[in-house]
């Protein structure tokens, strides 16, 4: 079926949910406003449903390909990627002295799903570029920005992050690549790196990597780490490109899914680099990078999911099965199956959740930066750091189970290829071990994000919770009520749990072993909220004569599905959390049958 760009959901979570008019009253945005937002989001829908999205089961299909020490994109992907780049869709939220836009991140995450839900393999590639774009603007020399920055920003040259190796994944204070300086302010870059998404390709004529690697008198472990940019060929001064650069790909991996995005090994053999901000500080400059990216692989997770089930829901209004219950109708549409409009009831109340709280993760990041007092701007800075490994994680996880769901719901026709189901789920995959593991993620929130501030970001998170609870019960009685109260008791109570073990050092063990159950506790329950939100603002449409009515009263509904078949199971989530260290030791590698 074809993909069509859900404009007006994009819109709802923005404006209803995530609260992105706050922004106008900054005075950061000065061309932005909702119209300005409507139009963005109108003409990305448009090039992802026209462009992008007939091109993602031709690029499964066909696949990038590595030949003679180069990468060329599946077929029509450098046609794509440069309207895609003349559309200016690269500087959404870059400078204006860079060439970008300066919008709110709130609506570049937006336009975004649209493209990683058409198609996800290409989206890989700008999303890296406006990663190193906010790593160059963060920590890049007057030089590099003047540079480099343009031309990511316009989208004639791409970006790539270049971290892992083949004996360092997420340990990355066990990388071995070298840097060597050259003795005129250059280094010399030496080592293979693994996983290297769009690392090579044909689409445009130059390619920015930014690279972590060691200097010779580096300490040990993640302190001696530096982060460099090596440009794939040498820039004149007059900003023509001369020699090729010494690293080439010497590989691109056989991978379960998103086959037309090329995952490159890549060898550095001398390449000439620049240093990037301040010697042996490449991990925390690298993780301006890595939080981008973060957030942008959780609207992977929502892109995915909501093809997904725009592909079950197409399929279950034609597929004629069995005779429906509700109608009567003998050889009905699955659609009227009780378990599969529970099915897609769930898929559709999930990514509307996961999308809202990526909206709303974004929205925080700007007014972190620009919110009008510094103990506001301190507040949203908790509030950003603390959903983002939540954006990450939760939403990359609703995309696997969104998809999956998707593969049910067409039953022995899923598990076919043919039928494009299985391509979702194939590629939805990667998503949870990108940009640090969802059990990094996990461990990152409770290690560091719930503590940071003595817990205020999370207790504010609360604190608002219970003020939307007591609007819900204006607006629904008994269990949906219910539920959302005992969904925020239970994060109360974990968050509380939590923070009185970390003050005890030899409860690390209990900690850690809590920290799956408690991201996905808080994402349930943060996603309900949203979704509460969502309902109490349909509730003011409606008595207001705005909008759809049919389409509101599902934002209606969608909230009650949630809280019967994610909030209903808190209890679960908590009895997880609380499991403690101890239990997990027991289970000894003769007891898991090694």
């Amino acid at each position: 079926m074809p993909y069509r760009a859900p404009v007006r959901d994009l819109a709802f979570s923005l404006t209803a949910v995530a609260g992105v008019e706050q922004l106008e009253a900054t005075g950061a945005f000065p061309d932005f406003d909702l119209d300005l937002m409507n139009a963005v989001l109108e003409a990305g829908g448009s090039f992802s449903e026209e462009v992008l999205a007939p091109l993602n089961r031709p690029g499964d299909l066909a696949g990038a390909k590595y030949a003679n020490g180069a990468v060329t994109a599946a077929p029509g992907f450098a046609d794509a990627y440069q309207q895609f780049a003349a559309g200016g869709w690269t500087g959404l939220t870059a400078s204006i002295e860079a060439g970008g836009q300066a919008l709110p991140k709130a609506l570049e995450l937006a336009a975004y799903e649209t493209v990683h839900s058409a198609n996800m393999a290409f989206g890989l590639c700008p999303m890296l570029s406006l990663a190193a774009i906010e790593a160059l603007e963060a920590h890049g020399t007057e030089e590099q920005k003047t540079v480099y920055l343009p031309k990511l920003v316009s989208g004639e040259w791409t970006g790539a992050m270049v971290l892992t190796e083949p004996g360092a994944g997420s340990d990355l204070g066990a990388l071995t690549a070298t840097a060597t300086p050259n003795g005129d302010g250059t280094y010399a870059l030496n080592g293979q790196k693994i996983f290297i998404t769009w690392g090579d390709h044909d689409a445009t004529p130059n390619i920015v990597h930014m690279v972590l690697a060691r200097l010779p008198d580096a300490p040990p472990g993640p302190k001696g780490i530096s982060l460099f940019l090596a440009s794939k060929f040498e820039v004149k001064a007059d900003g023509s490109l001369g020699d090729r650069n010494d690293f080439r790909p010497v590989g691109v991996e056989h991978k379960l899914g998103i086959h037309a995005s090329p995952t490159c090994v890549m060898s550095y053999e001398g390449a000439r680099a620049t240093l990037v901000g301040q010697p042996n500080q490449g991990l925390s400059h690298m993780f301006v990078m890595m939080n981008a990216a973060r957030l942008a692989v959780g609207v992977e997770g929502v892109g995915i999911a909501e093809m997904a089930y725009q592909h079950a829901l197409a399929y279950a209004l034609e597929r004629r099965q069995g005779r429906s219950i509700w109608t009567g109708e003998a050889n009905a549409p699955i659609f009227d199956h009780p378990d599969v409009r529970r099915m897609l009831s769930v898929m559709k109340a999930k990514i509307e959740a996961a999308r809202a709280i990526c909206f709303s993760t974004g929205v925080a990041a700007d007014l972190a930066k620009h919110a009008a007092s510094e103990d506001d701007r301190k507040a949203w800075k908790g509030r950003e750091d603390l959903f983002t490994p939540i954006a990450k994680a939760w939403s990359t996880d609703v995309g696997c189970d969104v998809a999956s769901m998707g593969v049910q719901i067409h039953g022995g026709m899923g598990f076919i290829e043919e039928t494009g189901a299985a391509q979702y789920y194939r590629d939805a995959r990667i998503t949870p071990i990108y940009e640090g593991t969802n059990g990094i993620q996990a461990m990152d929130l409770v290690g560091r994000k719930l503590s940071m501030d003595g817990g205020e970001a999370a207790k504010a998170v609360i604190a608002e919770m219970k003020v939307t609870l007591t609007a819900l019960g204006k607006l629904y009685a008994g269990k949906p009520v219910e539920r959302f109260k005992t969904a925020i008791e239970a994060v109360e109570d974990a968050t509380l749990w939590l923070l009185d073990a970390k003050a005890d050092a030899a409860r690390a063990a209990d900690v850690l072993a809590a920290a799956d159950a408690y991201l996905k506790l808080l994402g349930d329950v943060v996603g309900g909220w949203m979704l509460a939100k969502g309902a109490l603002a349909a509730k003011t449409k409606l008595e207001a004569g705005e909008g759809d009515p049919a389409w509101l009263e599902g934002k209606l509904g969608l909230y009650e599905v949630y809280a019967a078949n994610v909030l209903g199971h808190v209890s679960s989530r908590l009895a997880a959390v609380g499991q403690g260290g101890d239990l997990l030791k027991k289970m000894s590698r003769e007891a898991l049958g090694a």
